[in-house]
């Protein structure tokens, strides 16, 4: 291995360890707000578990995201989910700050540091990771039909050194495709 490729292992496992230490800071840090917003019309044995309520679809569908991430798919689905229990985080909390500027500026730091870290988590290992294909997915595109292309020569043309796809060759349309969780 590299020593360019040793430190950006350790700087993706670094930003995974700070990532993973701040989501559960977090957590603990907005925990009583959740379980106080829950509060006079929930019973008491309820109230102690109202913070996976919105942490629980928040880490599943970060999961969903990072496997996706690993898989080099898209994840919009999953994203969607972690904005909108990131949202209802925030809003809760806020709504159980106290009316001070500081407050609310205070009780909206834990669900946005969270998520701001965990997306930068996605992106540290979408970095790491080399495309998995490195010629473009175009299905209704052959190699057949590419051919070289024709220049016209003078005293200042330079001749370029790629394919060019052959407008005179029929195409067929790709069918659409659909994928789970994109």
């Amino acid at each position: 291995m590299t020593l360019l490729r040793t430190g950006s292992l350790f700087t993706a496992v670094l930003v995974a360890a700070i990532a993973a230490v701040v989501s559960i800071f977090s957590g603990l840090a907005i925990c009583e707000a959740l379980r106080h917003s829950a509060g006079p019309r929930t019973a008491d044995d309820v109230v102690s578990w109202w913070p996976l309520l919105i942490y629980g679809p928040w880490v599943v569908a970060s999961l969903s995201i990072l496997r996706a991430a690993l898989h080099q798919r898209r994840a919009v689905h999953s994203w969607s989910i972690v904005l909108l229990f990131s949202t209802l985080a925030t809003l809760l909390c806020v709504a159980q700050a106290p009316s001070t500027f500081a407050a609310r500026a205070a009780a909206t730091l834990p669900p946005i540091a969270a998520l701001a870290c965990f997306q930068q988590l996605v992106r540290q290992i979408t970095l790491t990771r080399p495309p998995r294909q490195p010629v473009p997915r175009h299905r209704g595109r052959s190699l057949r039909l590419l051919r070289q292309p024709t220049v016209v020569s003078g005293p200042d043309t330079a001749l370029p050194d790629y394919p060019v796809m052959d407008q005179r060759a029929g195409r067929t349309p790709a069918p659409p495709r659909f994928r789970y969780g994109s």
